[in-house]
């Protein structure tokens, strides 16, 4: 019993830090929903152009696997999330100039650099928070960093919605036919100055978070000496490459496709019900709904995983609803519409919980880099809305949303079978 709680205080401080950076990254990540539609009226895009604001934040994460892995190995996890937390706040620092001068290129490097640091700061507390206790709770621990990057993702767009006008926005773009070219010019240059604020606090808060960190008294966790203590199997043994895992290969199109959704579902819901023909200022409050949504999901697994249901039979469910849903949007208008987008946070909430530790399972030595393509995995939030805001360009954005339905059913094989490929 002594042994158990010393257990539980040992790992209790490390999970209350990998919280504070889950909550972190899922402040920024979930800013990009409001910045869509919002630099969309400031920078005068197309809908196919406003979604490189998710290209530019989630390549990065392909961009950065490789590299992430090599950092992790040469500095370590703690000072690997440190270094991953400055570049973050150069990214941010990067929207100062890009606001300044409206322009919209700067505004996608300094979100790249976001991504490019978020990458490293995932590659490192993923498995850390995976492999920090016994794999069959691993979906659990997962879940309590979930609620904390979603809880902050609730938060993101109403606290930059108070640092925005969004009514104004809306007249602008409502009144740009009225203004002479000077004008719509001046008032775009204006608009695009208020998220200037905003994002100095923000590198103010990763320069303090980064601090910490590197203070912290957070221990080195191994793979390899988790997967004997664990028990996980001695096939790594055998293998010379992580491409030799199928089921990790697997894992990685999993991820990228449920990344993929999870990111159209919170980013595109905002510009979505704009679409709808619902005033911004009110649709800031969407993101929030999936976001909600996605806690109640997380909750309903720390409660049910693994007590009551297995991790891969709970992304069945994911999947399964995910689908049904997707078809609610299609088939339904307004807000109804709106709130199944909202719905799919509920579907999307425990496949990341699921993937990780299916994933991970039986990798061995291999934990780092079986974790760091997973981590390029996340690509899936770069090319699944941007082609989303490409066929609503040319189908609507209503429409847009079948390219939801074949990521699902993906997800659905890797639940039933997939993750089982190539074990023995």
């Amino acid at each position: 019993m002594q042994s158990k709680n010393h257990s539980a205080q040992s790992t209790l401080g490390p999970m209350i830090i990998i919280g504070s950076l889950f909550f972190i990254f899922g402040f920024v990540t979930w800013l990009n929903s409001l910045l869509i539609p919002y630099l969309k009226i400031a920078c005068e895009l197309t809908e196919f152009q406003s979604y490189f604001v998710t290209f530019a934040f989630y390549i990065a994460y392909l961009v950065m696997g490789p590299i992430s892995t090599r950092v992790l190995d040469r500095f370590g996890f703690k000072n690997g999330m440190s270094i991953s937390l400055l570049i973050m706040a150069v990214g941010a620092l990067i929207f100062i100039p890009a606001a300044i001068s409206r322009t919209y290129i700067l505004f996608l490097i300094g979100l790249f650099v976001l991504g490019g640091g978020l990458a490293i700061l995932q590659t490192a507390s993923n498995p850390y928070i995976t492999i920090l206790g016994p794999v069959e709770t691993a979906a659990k621990r997962i879940s309590i960093m979930g609620i904390c990057n979603k809880f902050a993702g609730a938060l993101a767009p109403i606290i930059l919605g108070l640092f925005l006008k969004l009514e104004d926005a809306d007249k602008l773009h409502n009144e740009v036919d009225n203004m002479t070219a000077a004008a719509h010019s001046a008032a775009l240059d204006e608009m695009a100055l208020q998220v200037v604020n905003p994002y100095i606090g923000i590198v103010v808060a990763l320069l303090i978070l980064a601090f910490w960190i590197s203070r912290a008294n957070l221990p080195e966790v191994k793979g390899d000496e988790e997967e004997t203590a664990d028990h996980h199997g001695t096939i790594s043994s055998e293998k010379s490459s992580i491409f030799q895992f199928p089921h990790v290969v697997l894992g990685f199109v999993a991820l990228f496709l449920y990344v993929g959704v999870e990111v159209l579902a919170g980013d595109s819901i905002i510009a979505y019900g704009k679409s709808q023909g619902i005033a911004l200022n009110t649709a800031k409050y969407f993101t929030t709904g999936t976001m909600i949504s996605m806690v109640v999901g997380y909750i309903i697994g720390i409660i049910a995983i693994p007590k009551y249901i297995k991790q891969d039979v709970a992304m069945k469910a994911c999947a399964i609803s995910g689908i049904i849903f997707t078809l609610g949007i299609i088939f339904t208008s307004g807000y109804t519409s709106v709130a199944f987008v909202a719905l799919l946070g509920l579907s999307n909430s425990l496949i990341w919980p699921a993937i990780w530790p299916l994933a991970l399972k039986g990798v061995g030595k291999f934990t780092n880099a079986a974790s760091s393509l997973l981590v390029m995995g996340i690509a899936g939030g770069a090319v699944i809305p941007l082609s989303y805001g490409a066929l609503a360009d040319h189908v609507g954005s209503h429409q847009a949303y079948w390219i939801a339905i074949p990521c699902y059913l993906f997800i659905l094989y890797y639940a039933i079978s997939g993750h089982k490929v190539g074990k023995k």
